[in-house]
């Protein structure tokens, strides 16, 4: 079978490329915008890649076609498919067609940690044996690839709240029918399609009701957002994580480099890692209790996760050019802002300079939906500049004026290359945080350090 993907380079879309493949089918796609990690990814897997959506892709003629949910109604391939009557489909709903039947999947949703969350889960169960599937939204460093089949009954999959498809509104997990699922937290997010908090929570419980009942949900117990969620109505198992807690996890040292986890007031493990942070630790923790689910012990799932390499645009350490080390970071909410940079402060003590550049490129982002939580968010960096795209709804000047620490604006990315190579010094920690591309940021960034530094 021939399987044409329309919007091949979105995270989930392209390590659903990779399946298909695995699957034994004949894959090909397109997308208008192309960068790295999954183009390279794509690419590398020896994926052919159209760039743009004109008809002249679907010669020869594909069987089905996976739609995206970045395609709508006018882009010229969806009008090709609909009028041609091409069969079609969407990505969750091919998963739960040809992926996911008679697996025993485990999903992680959240408003922050799903990538991360699921890469643990994932080595977890590889280093106890299990060889998993797995479908993640980046591409962890333990395995190379965001997505493989696997070869036992168990499948890891980040569990996405966005919509499905311009012809399915439902948010992407309701089709997965987990029996493991971990619920790492909720805020608002996703305005260009959610509406306010309450229709999140909507789709959240709508996730609920497709655990069965003999399913496990894992959750930390102080989230109120989850608690009203759960309120609505829930008919599985559920294990709450946290203070109060039969679960908890308790840092050694201030930074999360090194905690222990316990149950019901017992040692169960202890994990030493590079990874930084109370929001790590947490993700950690909640992986811990989902392995447990199919069996693994948490001593085990502990020592597995001392050896987790991290995930690609998640404090991905890109280079240390003159003792200045560049991180790449793909926070792109207040939330995640702040705890990322607070895990990294812990880190590397008061009197380090922290350098956050910042794109806050996401569709709510774009809305001004944050605005107002922003500036508090970099309280933990030394400075911050701030990208602000031309297409934003909004200004940050306002955001500049209640920084609690330096903060400029720049529209034009090549000036942000040039001023900070200018006043970086060695030592220094350059923290980019972006959910795009940057418009390549991070590799003149490099390029121009390196220059700076042969010269």
């Amino acid at each position: 079978m021939h399987v044409h993907i329309l919007g091949i380079c979105g995270t989930f879309m392209g390590s659903l490329a990779l399946l298909v493949r695995e699957q034994g089918f004949h894959v090909t796609g397109s997308d208008q915008n192309v960068f790295p990690p999954m183009s390279s990814q794509l690419e590398e897997q020896g994926i052919a890649l159209v760039e743009g959506y004109d008809s002249e892709q679907f010669s020869p003629r594909p069987d089905l076609v996976v739609i995206g949910n970045a395609m709508s109604r006018g882009n010229p391939a969806v009008e090709y498919v609909l009028n041609e009557g091409i069969p079609y489909t969407s990505g969750p709903r091919f998963m739960a067609d040809y992926i996911l039947k008679d697996r025993w999947v485990m999903a992680v949703a959240g408003t922050h940690g799903k990538t991360t969350t699921s890469s643990m889960l994932a080595v977890i169960l590889e280093q106890a044996g299990l060889s998993p599937g797995f479908l993640i939204g980046g591409v962890p460093t333990d395995f190379g690839l965001s997505s493989r089949l696997g070869s036992s009954p168990f499948f890891v999959i980040e569990a996405d709240e966005y919509d499905t498809a311009f012809f399915d509104k439902r948010s992407k997990f309701v089709h997965y029918h987990a029996r493991t699922l971990i619920l790492n937290n909720l805020e608002f997010d996703h305005a260009d399609i959610f509406k306010d908090l309450g229709a999140i929570q909507q789709q959240f419980h709508h996730l609920v009701r497709t655990i069965p009942g003999n399913g496990l949900i894992i959750k930390p117990a102080d989230d109120i957002s989850l608690k009203e969620v759960m309120a609505m109505g829930c008919w599985s198992k559920v294990c709450n994580m946290g203070p109060c807690s039969d679960w908890l996890a308790t840092p050694i040292a201030d930074d999360c480099t090194c905690f222990s986890i316990h149950y019901c007031g017992k040692h169960q493990g202890e994990v030493n890692w590079n990874h930084t942070g109370y929001h790590n630790m947490n993700n950690a923790l909640s992986a811990v209790i989902a392995a447990r689910h199919v069996g693994i012990k948490p001593d085990h799932a502990c020592e597995a996760l001392s050896g987790f390499r991290g995930v690609k645009r998640r404090m991905e350490l890109l280079a240390e050019i003159n003792d200045i080390r560049i991180y790449d970071d793909f926070a792109h909410h207040p939330t995640a802002i702040a705890t990322t940079l607070e895990g990294l402060r812990a880190k590397v003590g008061a009197d380090t300079t922290i350098r956050a550049i910042i794109d806050p490129s996401s569709n709510t982002m774009k809305m001004g939906i944050h605005k107002g939580r922003l500036a508090a968010a970099t309280a933990a960096a030394s400075e911050v500049t701030w990208h602000e795209p031309l297409d934003m709804d909004w200004s940050l000047a306002d955001e500049l004026n209640h920084s609690p620490v330096p903060a400029s604006k720049e529209t034009d990315i090549d000036q942000i290359v040039s001023t900070t190579v200018s006043t970086a010094k060695p030592g220094d920690y350059l923290v980019i945080m972006s959910n795009g591309g940057f418009g390549d940021l991070h590799q003149k960034l490099i390029a121009a350090l390196n220059e700076k530094v042969s010269v």
